[in-house]
């Protein structure tokens, strides 16, 4: 692992390994306002569409099932490597893309690439920042996955609505960018994997953490389900909550409120970073419940587009907080040979909602009226949003204390020393 001397320079493989992760997610996001033109062209309904998004997440868990143990076990970039050629074909895919099969194909691809991001491309920016820096790195995990997410639908948007054919030129840029990028991860210097270490448990298994880490786990999971949830909502059905429940279909609007949506996920996390853990997991799920009454709002009492436009805002404030948290507690409590497992444990824990509750409501749109769909997906979050935040608040009132030793371990920069004892603890 790299060790380098103080200053900015210290921290320039971890940006490294985080722009691996930022052009996954610009090539995932990406086609969100190209959707409505390609139903428009192809003749597919909501619920197809919605088997496209859904295509993507089974790219994703199936990747997220192997890629934590292996890039533990082996390296980060026996995952990472592999999963930017994932990228880059996915995006030659989109590129030449003629029909909805195409799209299939890709945006599986796509959900595998993302698998390798936020397993082994996260842990990699992580493991590259030095030891006194690992909140930093945490943060700068964190920002790449919500800065990616954003900027591939403000390219998107901003190309469709000033070209009459965009998707040459936007997949044209993507497929040059992953490109990019894979030859980033394969310079990287990064440690070989922990198989030397020991024995680390079986590779075909549901991945996992030692036990003395499942609650910090559980804490992040539970505020960063309902906030990647509601994001995914906005970027698979938003263009069409504008176009049909709100009757305004601009491609430009919502890839303008996608990347909106991400660059509040990432521009919170720096506004924030002083608060404590504890809090973030309380603001992100008070913001997934705010987001979702104000999304009903948005199709019942007042359909306009600046009250979607808040919704979508406050559904990237909820991702980019309980992201922040959950990295952060992975980053500071979880040992560095089970971090990309415990990575892959807490995506799964967020994608498989962010997966089922959009398409289920994809669906229902042919068997109810619109706004009834939308009401029921947003009810059910807040259900959860409001559980977790009650659950969560509850279970760390004893744990996470201000100038607790563990509170330390998560605030502010930690030093070697106690990040070791930390660590020690945690395998204890």
């Amino acid at each position: 692992m790299a060790k380098s001397s103080a200053g900015p320079k210290e921290l320039r493989w971890s940006l490294a390994a985080a722009s691996t992760v930022t052009a996954v997610f610009v090539l995932s996001n990406a086609p969100t306002p190209l959707y409505t033109r390609w139903q428009a062209q192809w003749g597919f309904s909501s619920g197809t569409l919605t088997i496209v998004f859904g295509a993507y997440m089974v790219g994703l868990i199936g990747t997220l099932l192997v890629a934590g143990k292996l890039a533990d076990r082996y390296g980060r970039k026996v995952v990472l490597v592999p999963g930017l050629v994932a990228a880059v074909t996915a995006a030659g895919l989109f590129l030449s893309a003629t029909d909805v099969v195409w799209l299939l194909a890709a945006r599986l691809l796509a959900g595998a690439a993302v698998g390798a991001a936020v397993t082994a491309g996260m842990s990699a920016t992580i493991d590259l920042a030095p030891d006194h820096r690992r909140r930093t790195g945490s943060m700068i995990a964190s920002a790449a996955m919500v800065f990616g997410a954003g900027l591939g639908p403000l390219l998107s948007g901003a190309l469709s609505q000033l070209i009459d054919t965009p998707q040459s030129w936007i997949f044209g840029i993507v497929l040059a960018i992953t490109t990019l990028t894979l030859v980033v991860a394969i310079r990287l210097p990064l440690h070989r994997g922990f198989a030397e270490d020991g024995p680390v448990g079986p590779l075909w298994s549901w991945p996992s953490v030692p036990r003395p880490n499942r609650r910090e786990l559980a804490w992040g999971a539970a505020a960063f389900a309902p906030g990647i949830t509601s994001t995914s909502f906005f970027l698979s059905l938003g263009p069409s909550v504008l176009a049909t429940g709100i009757n305004a279909p601009s491609p430009l609007l919502a890839g303008a409120a996608a990347c909106g949506m991400f660059l509040v996920a990432t521009g919170i996390q720096f506004a924030l970073a002083h608060l404590r853990t504890r809090t973030h997991l309380a603001l992100s799920s008070s913001a997934a419940f705010v987001s979702m009454v104000t999304l009903t709002a948005s199709v019942t009492i007042s359909p306009t587009p600046a009250l979607f436009v808040i919704a979508a805002f406050l559904a990237g404030a909820a991702q980019g907080l309980g992201q922040l948290a959950a990295l952060t507690l992975i980053g500071t409590r979880v040992p560095s040979n089970h971090r990309a497992e415990a990575n892959a444990t807490l995506n799964i824990a967020g994608y498989i909602p962010a997966a089922l509750l959009p398409v289920g409501t994809g669906y229902l749109i042919q068997f109810v009226p619109f706004s009834a769909a939308i009401i029921t997906f947003a009810a059910a979050v807040m259900a959860f949003s409001f559980a977790a935040l009650i659950t969560v608040r509850i279970s760390t009132a004893q744990h996470l204390r201000p100038g607790t030793a563990e509170e330390h371990g998560i605030r502010g920069e930690t030093d070697a020393a106690t990040e070791e004892a930390l660590m020690e603890k945690a395998q204890r």
